[in-house]
């Protein structure tokens, strides 16, 4: 049973922008989230390849979602990513969100991107502040 109250998951789910780009929430619990995006034709760049912009906002999104997973605002101070690879069309990609620092107002996530076959394509920091 997650640690997280229904009213917190509720807000979190219905994030406008994440339901435009197609980033599911898969799973969330105090200080973790999981989220899933299926790569498509509109999610790719001009080479070909799934636009960063789109990794990076499923990346940000599992963020978003442990940050906030406490039921208290928490807005970001920095974040940052790392691309090691790129995947097809048609992939569905998965982003794990784990707190790795937890302080009175501040707290720090790591954030890794996988392909389906378990291959990290992203690896994506952040720290957020709890006003």
């Amino acid at each position: 049973m997650s640690g997280v109250a229904d009213e917190v998951r509720e807000r979190i789910e219905s994030d406008a922008y994440c339901e435009t780009l197609g980033i599911d929430l898969i799973e969330l619990d105090s200080g973790y989230a999981q989220t899933e995006l299926t790569i498509t034709e509109d999610l790719l760049n001009f080479h070909g390849t799934p636009h960063g912009g789109a990794i990076y906002s499923l990346a940000d999104a599992a963020f978003a979602a442990a940050s906030n997973s406490y039921g208290e605002a928490a807005v970001a101070l920095e974040t940052n990513v790392s691309y090691l690879d790129a995947v097809d069309t048609g992939e569905t990609l998965s982003a794990v969100a784990e707190e790795t620092h937890l302080a009175d107002s501040t707290a720090e996530y790591e954030v890794t991107v996988t392909a389906q076959n378990g291959e990290r394509i992203a690896t994506f920091r952040g720290r957020v502040y709890r006003p």
